[in-house]
């Protein structure tokens, strides 16, 4: 019902995402775990590097694809990006290096019931994110995450659902990112987009850098 997990057999298979290794949140925002998806608790930390890259162009929109989100769990959307190696993202790890920078986000609509993330909630639904136009060409990791906030009015409280997907950026560009954030490290426990009462009909400070411009 919430994202797409991976049985063993599907970790076999080769393909452009890191593995996921269950349903359930992330709920620290100290563990690696909140990079790309792991569970430290059940003996996996982090994530592991996917065998392959999709190709797209700078300033190209991509698409990503969700199970049926739960109605309740309301939130931002946040896609984040890292320059990997010139040899690719097939071998590397981010670890606590700041890499990430930030190139969309989305959070509440005002103070109404209306999040980011509430697209989501409707089968067979999408989420795009636009590639900056200006990018230097090569091999970056992409972070996708939703962070539900339902029960955030305390902290451990907000569940986080970070994704990974590796990209062979194509283009003329030639702008790299500044101002870049480790993850975990870009979030603290007391930001107030981490610990929120997103019952209150209050306005929402999205967590984390402003996102990178061209």
């Amino acid at each position: 019902m919430r994202r797409y997990h991976d049985s063993p057999s599907v970790q076999q298979l080769q393909r452009i995402s890191r593995p996921v290794q269950g349903n359930g949140p992330v709920e620290s925002v100290d563990l690696i775990d909140v990079q790309c998806g792991g569970y430290t608790a059940g003996g996996i930390s982090g994530s592991t590097p996917a065998a392959l890259h999709a190709t797209a162009a700078a300033g190209s929109t991509v698409t990503l694809r969700w199970t049926l989100w739960p109605d309740s769990h309301v939130g931002p959307v946040i896609t984040y990006m890292a320059r990997c190696p010139d040899t690719g993202c097939q071998a590397w790890q981010p670890g606590t290096s700041a890499v990430w920078f930030k190139v969309k986000e989305g959070g509440r609509t005002g103070t109404t019931n209306t999040w980011a993330d509430t697209p989501l909630m409707v089968a067979n639904s999408g989420y795009q994110y636009t590639i900056p136009s200006c990018l230097k060409s090569g091999y970056y990791l992409v972070r996708h995450e939703i962070i539900a906030l339902h029960a955030a009015y305390s902290y451990p409280g907000a569940q986080f659902y970070p994704g990974c997907h590796q990209l062979q950026v194509t283009g003329s560009g030639t702008k790299t990112a500044t101002s870049l954030v480790a993850i975990p490290g870009a979030y603290k426990s007391t930001d107030p987009g981490i610990t929120y009462d997103a019952y209150k009909a209050q306005t929402y400070t999205i967590p984390g850098p402003t996102v990178f411009s061209c």
